[in-house]
């Protein structure tokens, strides 16, 4: 991405959906959605093929640490306590935990009784 743009990816993310009209629950909803099936990194869930709220669940989770990597855009997530990775992050996954706004609707989404929320909030996005 450094080769083709002189910005951030978290610059271009709201660069690119300003013209999609799209609200901050909208695209919030649709990025922790999309981030599951076959994705590099942002995949934060066992259940790759199935649509759900892991994405924000596992992001917010107290007990995963987050790490940079060797790659300033890339991040691990480790177990705090065995300090083993679980997943890997782009610095735009990580906007939604560590921006107030963005972790606020980020935290919705990720309460326990919120599977059906997300999804209908999905399909409305």
């Amino acid at each position: 991405m450094r080769a083709k743009y002189s910005v951030s990816g978290e610059t271009l993310l709201i660069d690119r959906t300003q013209p999609l009209t799209l609200t901050a629950p909208e695209m919030t909803v649709l990025l922790g959605g999309l981030r599951a099936p076959n994705t590099k990194h942002g995949v934060f869930t066992d259940k790759s093929e199935s649509l759900g709220n892991d994405f924000f669940v596992n992001l917010l989770d107290i007990s995963t640490a987050w790490y940079p990597v060797t790659s300033k855009s890339i991040s691990e997530g480790k177990d705090r306590s065995t300090r083993e990775t679980k997943w890997t992050a782009t610095r735009v996954d990580l906007l939604f935990g560590s921006y107030y706004q963005l972790r606020a609707i980020a935290e919705v989404y990720a309460e326990s009784d919120s599977q059906e929320k997300f999804i209908h909030y999905f399909i409305a996005a």
